[in-house]
């Protein structure tokens, strides 16, 4: 298969129905509230993508602590340059859908993840070498 110079990296809540998602991922830490675990269709479930509990309770949800909170997930998020390498290297393969829970889409940790999906194909594409891992994600 082709690989396509960006990654292709969707955002969709997980109680919208699915569309034309490629590789669908769940990004919360906990299963979203009223789905069934066989009632929604996922490839993976990527928890350790998530903000860790304390900063998603810090956070609230609230747009004032948003530029803070973005600054506190990506220096999480840079333990794990493995799950975001394997991300990355799906996106350029097939669309990858991040799926959230959060009902704000303008202030939601997938934002953040697909930035630096993104992120980490643009630093690669100037010299820079992302962490590898041995991750899986089904196909």
């Amino acid at each position: 298969m082709a690989t396509r110079a960006e990654p292709d990296v969707r955002l969709r809540r997980i109680y919208e129905p699915p569309g034309e998602d490629g590789l669908r991922v769940l990004i919360d830490r906990l299963w979203p509230r009223g789905v069934r675990r066989d009632g929604v269709p996922i490839d993976a479930w990527l928890k350790d993508l998530a903000p860790s509990s304390a900063l998603r309770r810090w956070f609230g949800h609230d747009p004032a602590r948003w530029s803070e909170f973005r600054r506190r997930y990506r220096a999480e998020l840079r333990e794990q340059g493995a799950l975001i390498e394997q991300l990355r290297q799906a996106a350029r393969e097939r669309p990858v859908t991040l799926l959230y829970a959060a009902r704000d889409a303008e202030h939601n940790h997938a934002l953040v993840l697909r930035e630096a999906i993104v992120g980490a194909a643009r630093a690669a594409g100037a010299g820079k070498t992302p962490r590898r891992g041995s991750v899986k994600v089904r196909p």
